[in-house]
């Protein structure tokens, strides 16, 4: 009879947390219990799962008592609060935040790019930040075929990068707009509806905003290429849901046009949306619900013999973030590697 396992979603009321479970749903992953845990202001809450209505239970300290996997979407402090004790009770977090991917003890994966990253878990695995997901899914089948050797990326974040309040905020604040009301930021610094800002985490002593260092370092992590050149400039814009990028990828030698077509038109993950003569190409509307990155606008860099340009749109809630993590999850099930003898190493003070 084929294994189940005791799952936990560590804030399920979010946005990333509520398509955590509709994704583990819909692709019948082998679940024996599921466990929602979320903060004491949402205890009580029901949600949906196969029919039933399960009920949302404050986290504490018992609470990875016999589970196998944890699916932790509450932000950083929350997981480094309950790190240890996921690990220490046996379970294996699949982290969403950003507490862990730097950690070189812990695995930063993609399951499109390095899949195998995943076998050497000592209890916890990193979901990458949803820019660096997409992006990656979109390069790295052209990094295959010839090294990249450098990348410069602009990004155009919907609200969903937020969470649910923040979509919430730009529709009241449009509403506010066209009624002639000022719009009122709470979840944002400025208005984001009729508006688009630089992204709004904190700026680096050099001038770059944690998201866009989280594209450097995360992807050096994940390629496994510490010298590779990335820049990117991160910006924040008044679409609901699903993320764009613009990428520009320079290669040793020229790159044809065609091969990357047809390279990216089989990549997994990747749908090609082309159709020059309508100048169609991705948007966030297409890609919102999506599980696959939408890839287009593949052309010859007029600047640089050796450079391609590309155009892609992601869902972020979805590949992301949640997509992303239930990926892992599937992988870490279908290899055997949930529960290797040496993961409860990794409880120790690195966690805190």
């Amino acid at each position: 009879m084929p294994k189940s396992y005791k799952v936990a979603i560590l804030g399920a009321t979010g946005a990333v947390g509520t398509e955590l479970i509709q994704l583990l749903e819909d692709r019948n992953f082998p679940i024996a219990d599921l466990t929602l845990l979320a903060s004491p202001r949402s205890a009580g809450q029901l949600l949906s799962f196969k029919g039933e209505s399960l009920p949302i239970d404050v986290v504490g300290d018992r609470s990875f008592d016999g589970i196998d996997l944890v699916l932790a979407s509450a932000g950083g402090s929350t997981s480094k609060q309950w790190a240890s004790k996921i690990v220490a009770a046996g379970a294996v977090m699949v982290d969403n935040s950003s507490a862990f991917r730097m950690q070189l003890d812990v695995p930063l994966v993609v399951p499109e790019v390095n899949p195998q990253a995943a076998a050497s878990h000592r209890g916890i695995i990193a979901n990458p930040n949803c820019t660096t997901i997409l992006m990656n899914v979109a390069v790295y089948p052209l990094h295959q075929v010839q090294p990249v050797q450098r990348i410069v990326a602009a990004t155009y974040q919907s609200a969903s990068g937020a969470g649910a309040r923040a979509m919430e905020e730009v529709k009241i604040q449009s509403r506010a707009i066209l009624q002639g009301d000022p719009p009122v930021p709470e979840i944002f610094p400025y208005p984001l509806a009729f508006n688009l800002f630089p992204h709004n985490s904190p700026l680096n002593e050099n001038g770059y905003c944690e998201e866009e260092l989280k594209m450097v370092n995360e992807t050096r992590k994940i390629f496994n290429a510490p010298d590779l050149r990335i820049t990117a400039t991160c910006i924040r814009v008044p679409v609901l849901r699903a993320h764009s990028e613009a990428i520009n990828i320079e290669f040793e030698h020229p790159f044809s046009v065609a091969e990357a077509r047809e390279r990216l038109s089989q990549a997994p993950g990747v749908k090609l949306v082309e159709d020059w003569q309508a100048n169609y190409f991705p948007m966030p509307l297409d890609a919102a619900g999506q599980d696959d990155v939408l890839v287009g606008r593949i052309r010859q860099d007029i600047s640089h013999p050796n450079g391609l340009e590309l155009w892609l749109s992601g869902d972020q809630i979805r590949k992301g973030a949640a997509l992303n993590a239930v990926q892992i999850a599937e992988l870490l099930v279908a290899h055997d590697w949930l529960h290797p003898a040496e993961a409860a190493i990794g409880v120790g003070a690195n966690l805190g």
